[in-house]
Order: C-alpha cells, then sequence, then structure tokens
C-alpha cells in the first residue's frame, strides 16, 4: 500500500488531491515536456489554474533561477541538453508548489557531468526541506541526502533503514550484495 500525504493511492477518489499535493519528475524528461519554449513549459501548470501572466514571469524566473537556469526563458525546450531538460522538469513540478517530489531515476539517461547538475538541484531541494521520495541508482546521493533508504528487489521492500544503517551495517544478504556491487 502506498500513501501519499495521508491519502491511499489505490482510492480514485483521491487522485486528484494526490496530484495537488505530489509532483513528479520522470526518467525521461523529454517524456514530460508539454512546450516548445522554457517558460511555456514551466509556466504550464500554473498558467492553466489561471496564474496572472505577470504572476507566472515572475515564478517562472525564481524556479529557473532555483535549477540553475536563470536566462534560459526563450529557449527552446528540444536544444536543451538532457540535464537541463530535467532542470525544466523540476521547475515546472515545483511551480505547483508540491508538498512532495516524486522522481523516478532522474538521472539514468545522463551522462556524469549533467548527473552532478541534477544531483545538485537536488540536494539544494534537500536543503530547503522538500520532501523527496528519488527512485534511484546513485548510492552516494542516497547515503548523503536520505533521511530513510529503502532497498526494493522485484518489487518488495528487503530493507529499510536510516542511510548510516543501512549502508554501513545492511541486515540482509541482498541488500550487502547489492552494495558490494554498487560499490565496485
Amino acid at each position: 500500500r502506498v500513501e501519499v500525504c495521508g491519502m491511499d493511492t489505490s482510492a480514485r477518489q483521491h487522485t486528484y488531491a494526490i496530484r495537488q499535493s505530489a509532483g513528479m519528475v520522470f526518467q525521461n524528461p523529454d517524456d514530460q515536456l508539454v512546450a516548445s519554449i522554457v517558460e511555456d513549459d514551466v509556466a504550464f501548470g500554473p498558467e492553466n489554474l489561471g496564474v496572472p501572466t505577470a504572476e507566472l514571469r515572475e515564478r517562472v524566473a525564481q524556479r529557473l533561477q532555483d535549477v540553475g537556469l536563470s536566462g534560459f526563458e526563450k529557449h527552446e525546450t528540444h536544444a536543451l541538453s538532457g540535464g537541463q531538460k530535467q532542470r525544466v522538469a523540476i521547475a515546472r513540478a515545483l511551480m505547483m508548489n508540491p508538498d512532495i517530489l516524486l522522481f523516478d531515476e532522474p538521472t539514468s539517461a545522463l551522462d556524469p557531468e549533467l548527473t552532478g547538475e541534477v544531483l545538485s538541484v537536488m540536494r539544494d531541494l534537500a536543503k530547503d526541506k522538500m520532501t523527496m521520495l528519488v527512485v534511484t541508482h546513485e548510492m552516494a546521493f542516497a547515503r548523503d541526502v536520505a533521511s530513510r533508504v529503502v532497498f526494493m528487489d522485484g518489487g518488495v521492500i528487503v530493507e529499510e533503514a536510516s542511510p548510516a544503517e543501512l549502508f554501513t551495517h545492511p541486515k540482509h544478504d541482498r541488500t550487502r550484495a547489492f552494495l558490494s556491487r554498487a560499490n565496485d
């Protein structure tokens, strides 16, 4: 069973409220881009809710600054690097002022330099106390940023602990085997 902000995700009556509470950043940002210009993409959600244009521009500028993309408002989304596209997706999710951000392997398609750019933004969000649920293979990031780590295998929770506990004293053989390969 999965709950978001105390609401059972399998209960259809909570779907709209969950969507208002949670932002999502997908593995492939190309699957998430909705506009051809960065500022239009970032503004998409609030614009559809009727937020006034002047406020939208101000919020877009702030969110792009938050993700290190100030000055990219007029850039074409298709011409951005993968890391820039992912940061646009994060900015767009933040525009809705979510209680929680869900990340599905946000760095899986990125090279190491671009991965660092996206993880830097996520580290800043963590410092600002943004609640995030992150599916990742970036073990150093999870160890440094997470308050709780859940190791899963085949869709089943194998182990759940604080980063310090899980990374230094894993209790299960499967967790130990994964961590030994991840640290190679």
